[in-house]
């Protein structure tokens, strides 16, 4: 592989648009790469003088994944994208997104497992938080052990889930907390 002299377009401001009439297209370009939902577009690093890497999933605004990007030979211009390049950085960047999913489901779901009423069966009680911008909410449901929800209710946004909580629920006929 040689490193060819590459057009100068660094600026961040468009990454998912250059070099391609329409979102979704294929482009293989030393400095952009669009394939497979996910678009790679190297640019000057702001903070110094090498490249960065940017990698942005189709119809995000923001990109998943920004990293340092590899010079080219001459020391100037950044190594060319290419297949094996992208594809690392497409798996990369699917666990940043993974991590980051998994890190929102668990600020937003909560679970405990207390006995029932009668002692006779543990409950697992879920706190499910909708992060809605005017009016947020958590929804607090009980289930069964064959996972039946036996009830549910809205609680506020900041309702504190812990096994005394669930418990006193549960003792209260799962009515709502006050």
């Amino acid at each position: 592989m040689t490193d060819l002299p590459l057009p100068s377009s660094d600026t961040a401001e468009d990454l998912t648009t250059e070099g391609a009439s329409e979102l979704g297209e294929t482009v293989h370009e030393a400095r952009l790469w669009r394939d497979d939902g996910w678009t790679a577009r190297v640019i000057k690093n702001e903070d110094d003088e090498g490249w960065a890497v940017a990698m942005i999933k189709d119809g995000e605004a923001e990109p998943a994944l920004v990293g340092p990007w590899t010079m080219g030979r001459n020391k100037k211009d950044p190594k060319p994208l290419d297949t094996s390049a992208f594809n690392t950085l497409v798996k990369t960047a699917s666990e940043v997104l993974r991590r980051h999913e998994q890190q929102l489901r668990a600020q937003l779901h909560k679970e405990v497992r207390v006995a029932s009423v009668d002692g006779n069966d543990e409950l697992d009680i879920t706190l499910d938080i909708v992060p809605d911008e005017d009016e947020p909410y958590a929804l607090l449901t009980a289930l069964d052990t064959f996972g039946e929800q036996l009830a549910q209710v809205q609680v506020a946004a900041n309702f504190k889930l812990s096994k005394a909580s669930a418990a006193a629920w549960v003792e209260n006929e799962f009515r709502r907390p006050g």
